[in-house]
This record gives C-alpha cells, structure tokens and sequence, in this order.
C-alpha cells in the first residue's frame, strides 16, 4: 500500500488498518501470504483490523533491541507486542506463522532463512485449500488400511475424483500401438530411466497407460493421483504402474500406489513445500537390533530424482513368481 496514505507509512490504528484491509481485499489473488513486520509494540486494534480477513498465512516478524539503545527515545519493545498481538489474533481465531528467532532483523541472515520456511507453508496452506484428487481404481480388499472419507476431504477444500478400471483398460485398449501420442509418450519414458530389458508388448501398454493417465490429469485438472495397481493392472496388462507413478511424481503431479490416497495427500504437502518430489515407502523389516532404524521398501514408484542415478525397469518378482512376465514396470534404483 502507498505509504503516504497514512502517517508514518505503517498501520497503528484501527482507521489505518481499514485501509490496509481494504487494499488487500482490492489485491487479493496476487499474494500468497503476508509478513507483519513490528519496527515497534504495534497496536493491537489496528493489526488485527488490518489482517483479521486477509484469508492467507501472516507472518509475525518483531525487530530486536539493541544493548546499549534501551532508554526511552530508542528502545523498540517489539519483544513484548509480538506477544501481545499474537494473543490478539489468537482471540479473534486468526491463524499466523511464528518462526525463530523471536525477534529477528529483516536484514539478517537468519531472517532470510524464515522467508525461505514461510514461502513453503504459503504454498502448503494456499495449495491444500483447493485441490483435486484422482481416485483411479477402487479400494483393493485386503488393504483397510487406506480407507478414507470423501465427505471430510471435500470439507478441507480437497475434491476426489473417482474412476473405474475397467474405464481405464477400455481406454488403453482404443489406442493403437502406432499412435503418435503413444510413440512420443514411449520415447520420453525411455530417456527418462532404462527400459532395455523390457518386452516390446509391455512396453506398449506402459506407454499406454501412461497416456491415459495423462488424459485424466489434464481433463479433470489433477493434482494428485492414486492408483490401484495390483492385480488387474499385472493380470490383463502385464505391468505394474511404478515406473509410470515415479515420472508424475518428477513432473511435480502426486502420485501413489495402492489407492492410498491419504498418503497421496501428506505427498502433496511435502511437494508443495519442498518443490521437490516425493515418494510413500513401507516400514517393511526391522534393522537387526537397532530399534531406532527400520528398512523402507518398495515396488519401484520412487522418483528418478529421488535416485542416485537412472534406475532400471524390471520385472516385478512378486508377481514373477505366481505368474512370470506379469509385472514389468518396477524402477529399481539406488536412493
């Protein structure tokens, strides 16, 4: 907001605040959070008139005082109306960010360490209020685990999407093996990690499929995904869906196996922060005696970026042994 449009260029009272109010209500859609800076004790009735409906993450930021500057005409007091203040928005149930330090100095480096965590939460906070969910495949039986409830996520903002597999395999079905869109979808898969031991047949339907699931992503505006991936997929197809659910979650589109959408969810949120991929894993073994570790494993869903270096399409052993050459698609890799 223009500075001249009120006394010293910040808000102090509740006329100042109104104006800030209305500034960011004239603006909205063009900030992601917003960083309340505290030179001084801030009034509390003009801070929280100012922020109380600006509808994204607040950032409480105090400056320190300096030894030796504590007499009447320098000292700051912001230590003690940052208490105040975050009291005052606590009453009135507005949410806001406190980081350490307590008092910090814009210009520091530790400052600048806090900027980096709030521009994370902003993304977490402004991308979990509104997203949607592809559900592909149901629930498998044996797996209560994943159980969710569709009606509480769409309390929190988070729409699901929900499609059947027969769908799904209809779908990869109509395409033809010489498709443009199949051959290119091929060609990027293979520059992404190394399918030199595949067949030629399953490495179709893997293209396929991956154009399917591409299809859906961009139809209904997906931000995550989960899929069932076991039995049909080995079964009819003869693949497994990892290494396809490892290239979305690269691409920054949330991918997770075993229609557990809940982990597709906490996955979101650790993208959105992080801006980096993220993966589900199983606390599968315990670690010998040592009780403080387990060992994590997999099918092969895990990011290429999240590897050392390119990893390898195999054949999934699981379902080699019951049924032999039934799940190509795993991408065994070295995190």
């Amino acid at each position: 907001m223009d500075a001249n449009l009120t006394r010293y260029g910040g808000i102090e009272t509740r006329n100042e605040g109104l104006l800030y109010a209305k500034w960011l209500k004239e603006h909205a859609g063009e900030y992601d959070g917003v960083i309340f800076s505290m030179p001084i004790f801030a009034d509390e009735n003009g801070a929280i008139t100012a922020l109380q409906d600006a509808g994204v993450p607040i950032l409480m930021q105090a400056y320190p005082d300096e030894i030796g500057k504590m007499d009447f005409a320098h000292r700051r007091d912001a230590y003690c109306g940052k208490f105040s203040v975050t009291d005052v928005f606590t009453q009135y149930q507005v949410p806001f960010t406190v980081l350490k330090p307590h008092v910090v100095h814009p210009l520091s480096s530790k400052f600048q360490e806090n900027l980096r965590d709030f521009a994370a939460i902003c993304r977490v906070v402004n991308g979990m209020k509104r997203f949607n969910l592809g559900c592909i495949g149901a629930r498998t039986t044996a797996f209560k685990t994943v159980r969710f409830d569709e009606l509480a996520l769409q309390k929190h903002g988070i729409n699901v999407e929900s499609f059947d597999l027969s769908e799904v395999f209809d779908k990869i079905e109509a395409k033809k093996d010489d498709d443009a869109i199949v051959m290119a979808k091929i060609e990027h898969l293979k520059n992404y990690t190394d399918f030199s031991h595949v067949p030629t047949k399953n490495m179709l339907n893997i293209g396929k499929l991956a154009v399917v699931l591409d299809e859906y992503i961009s139809e209904y505006h997906l931000d995550a995904i989960a899929v069932r991936c076991w039995n049909e997929m080995e079964s009819h197809l003869r693949i497994c869906p990892c290494v396809i659910l490892s290239e979305l979650n690269d691409r920054g589109i949330v991918a997770s196996c075993e229609i557990d959408m809940c982990s597709a969810i906490c996955m979101r949120a650790m993208n959105l922060a992080t801006e980096k991929p993220t993966t589900v894993l199983d606390w599968n073994n315990n670690y010998g005696d040592e009780e403080n570790k387990v060992i994590l494993f997999h099918c092969g869903p895990v990011a290429q970026g999240l590897m050392t270096c390119k990893g390898t399409v195999t054949n999934h052993k699981m379902f080699d042994k019951v049924d032999p050459g039934s799940g190509w698609g795993c991408n065994e890799g070295t995190n």
